[in-house]
């Protein structure tokens, strides 16, 4: 299967001019149904695959989005690379309103998601370190600056669960954190990414200062959508420039990340996770049983 970028983010995202071949497909996973079909498409000769996050018409609330069916389906479709489109609210003045942000780190205030592929026999540890792939995050930057827009590398995005917005005594605690933008949905995304061997990025869309800021108004839902339109056309032209500048193989450490990660021993994998996570697994499956044949040969020559 030919490597794909995927795209998550809003519904409009996936009208991009110049997309060819488009054709929806709806994907059965492990863990449930995705937020939508998947919009599958071919730009300027790259493979690309979005997924509208709240489904089309924004029919799903940040805490009822399922994560791991979102980037199951993906990863089954063939995409290598994720990039995140996200609204967000800034925590810092010099982060302002229609301005885009590529955070590389991420706070999870959420309380009610699941994070991980793994659990029901099989132990993984991925490293969160360093989230964001830095490939993608730079090719990702250069496309934006193209714009001509403000953007911003670096800096961290909290996660809150929402729906609703912060209170003001919320919104001074998160600043006192040092946190740059906050938003509802990007984790657990990234921490899924990671475990798929994803390369991810978010490209966040700075909508509003929250509740935080003395001269501007609160942060209301009319404000959100104003400015999300206005950003959405910059975010699409940013895709626009990225999507050819993504090649394969990958020269990252994203596509082996699980290949120290797995603690659970082979041999006490329960059938049906091991078939489950099969997608996830499966190639380093083969490796682990020679191992174990070679320090069997190894311990019986030594014996003999």
């Amino acid at each position: 299967m030919e490597p794909a970028i995927g795209i998550i983010g809003g519904s409009g995202l996936y009208e991009l001019e110049g997309l060819t071949d488009v054709r929806w497909r709806r994907v059965r996973t492990p863990f449930g149904d995705p937020s939508d079909a998947y919009c599958v498409g071919t730009l300027d000769g790259r493979r690309v695959i979005f997924l509208p996050r709240h489904g089309r018409g924004h029919r799903r609330m940040p805490t009822e989005l399922n994560f791991r069916a979102n980037i199951w389906g993906l990863r089954s479709l063939g995409a290598e690379w994720v990039i995140s489109i996200s609204a967000v609210g800034s925590m810092k003045e010099s982060i302002r309103p229609l301005d885009l942000v590529i955070p590389d780190q991420f706070v999870d205030a959420t309380r009610r998601r699941v994070g991980s592929f793994f659990g029901d026999g099989i132990v993984a540890h991925i490293p969160m370190a360093e989230p964001v792939c830095p490939s993608l995050a730079t090719l990702l930057e250069k496309a934006a600056r193209q714009t001509g827009a403000t953007v911003h590398r670096g800096g961290t995005y909290i996660c809150i669960e929402g729906p609703q917005f912060s209170t003001k005594a919320e919104s001074r605690i998160y600043r006192s954190w040092g946190v740059d933008v906050i938003g509802m949905t990007n984790v657990p995304e990234v921490k899924l990414a990671r475990e798929a061997e994803l390369c991810y990025v978010t490209l966040a869309l700075a909508t509003d200062y929250d509740v935080w800021h003395q001269t501007h108004e609160a942060v209301t839902v009319e404000t959100v959508v104003q400015n999300l339109m206005r950003n959405v056309a910059t975010a699409k032209e940013v895709l626009r420039r990225v999507i050819p500048t993504i090649d394969a193989p990958r020269s990252c450490g994203c596509s082996r990340l699980l290949e120290s990660a797995i603690i659970t021993d082979p041999n006490r994998f329960p059938a049906s996770t091991r078939r489950r996570l099969a997608l996830l697994i499966g190639k380093y499956l083969p490796a682990r049983r020679r191992a174990r044949r070679r320090r069997a040969a190894s311990a019986r020559s030594r014996r003999g």
